[in-house]
């Protein structure tokens, strides 16, 4: 499949559209009076959702680009890099002075690129700019999914230490937190997370000491993986259960006190 040209919509007043070779530019009245800065090729500072339209046929990258009192954007392109094994590969750029703080690019914006596609999107994933996974596979239409650290296929929940490892990773807990199992089946589960708080300890006989911050939490097994319910820092079922009533007796009888050294 060759590349295909792209629609673009562009924010600002007095906007002059140029037209060529498939593609447009977006030029503001305030380029003409801006100073001599060197704009350069650049990628979105973030890449903000996608979604489909046309029946499938083309998609619309959502991005963050630079803002500022004069031009900042010009030459926003999405295109078609190629399409093989399941995947469509899209770039988004444009060009910008943003590198130059004379040019007052210090802000941001929210923008579109259109790429065309030339027939349906179907089950493929999207891998916009080489790093942004995206799939239509339990989204929710005509938006994307974006696939996190689990990739676009989480595996299933499952009583084992990887599904608890993506477990902690859809929780809203910092990097490198630890888990103590203290209950699961084949609908529930329950976690002790410990996060290391304080200095940055050395070697043996450094005059350091650090301490861990600890939450338990309580989790419902869905078809994407373990989807955190309840956090509740209490000893066997009278915590949880007045969130949670229908949570079972034998995951929480045994549960001890958090231990929060």
């Amino acid at each position: 499949m060759g590349r295909q040209g792209i629609r673009m919509v562009a924010l600002g007043a007095a906007a002059v559209i140029l037209g060529g070779c498939g593609s447009q530019r977006v030029e503001t009245a305030e380029e003409a009076s801006a100073p001599d800065i060197a704009w350069t090729l650049a990628a979105p500072i973030r890449i903000d959702g996608v979604r489909t339209a046309e029946g499938g046929r083309s998609l619309v990258v959502g991005a963050e680009v630079p803002d500022g009192p004069r031009a900042c954007v010009r030459g926003l392109r999405g295109e078609l890099e190629s399409v093989e094994r399941g995947v469509v590969r899209v770039m988004v750029t444009y060009e910008s002075p943003s590198q130059d703080r004379e040019a007052g690019c210090t802000g941001t914006q929210r923008v579109e690129a259109t790429v065309e596609l030339g027939e349906p999107l179907s089950s493929r994933r999207v891998l916009v700019n080489n790093w942004h996974v995206y799939t239509p596979v339990g989204a929710n239409p005509p938006d994307l999914r974006p696939c996190g650290e689990n990739g676009c296929d989480p595996t299933p929940p499952r009583c084992t230490s990887s599904s608890y490892r993506q477990a902690v990773n859809d929780t809203d807990v910092p990097q490198h937190t630890t888990w103590e199992e203290r209950g699961c089946d084949d609908t529930w589960l329950v976690l002790d997370l410990t996060t290391r708080m304080g200095p940055v300890c050395g070697g043996p006989g450094d005059d350091c000491s650090s301490s861990g911050l600890s939450q338990r939490w309580f989790y419902r097994a869905d078809p994407s993986g373990w989807r955190p319910v309840a956090t509740n820092d209490h000893a066997g079922c009278a915590g949880i259960h007045k969130v949670l009533p229908e949570w079972p007796v034998r995951l929480c009888e045994a549960l001890p006190p958090l231990d929060r050294s």
